[in-house]
């Protein structure tokens, strides 16, 4: 189990990340945002539109551990949801999802006790998953697609 003052850290990296991700994709062209720069990875735009549909079912995850007893949490076929039309929209609205989205998340968070951190549920894909894995996981994933956008945004702008 981690800390409180671990735990407040992953949260604060929650609380950054929606102006963290807006800063680095405001302004971008439609090239540079809809342009696969390096094969095999998503567009820019696409990373975006991803995280608020991985961090919408992660934040579900989480709500029904807190509530379910060892609920199966549904995995999702990630690189198809990237192929479906709503991947063609602005990122605005996926920007304002994650903004809210994530101001909840905190807020839970910031309001769980031992117990609930320790609750846990099961993913047929990765197994046994915890509220406090939810905390550390999707914090790591916040961090992982940030350096994915950089990335590809160097090689477009290198290439």
């Amino acid at each position: 189990m981690l800390t409180p003052e671990e735990r407040r850290a992953h949260i604060e990296r929650f609380r950054r990340f929606p102006d963290e991700l807006e800063a680095l994709v405001s302004g971008l062209s439609e090239a540079e945002l809809r342009t696969h720069f390096i094969e095999g990875e998503w567009t820019v735009a696409q990373n975006v539109h991803h995280l608020a549909d991985s961090h919408m079912n992660a934040f579900n995850r989480l709500k029904l551990m807190l509530t379910e007893d060892h609920p199966t949490v549904r995995p999702y076929d990630q690189d198809a949801f990237a192929l479906l039309a709503d991947y063609d929209l602005p990122l605005e609205p996926s920007l304002t999802l994650l903004r809210g989205l994530h101001a909840h998340w905190c807020a839970l968070f910031e309001s769980l006790t031992e117990a609930q951190w320790a609750r846990t549920g099961l993913n047929p894909e990765s197994g046994e998953t915890s509220c406090e894995r939810n905390l550390i996981g999707y914090s790591k994933h916040c961090d992982a697609h940030l350096e994915q956008i950089t990335r590809t945004l160097a090689a477009g702008r290198s290439g």
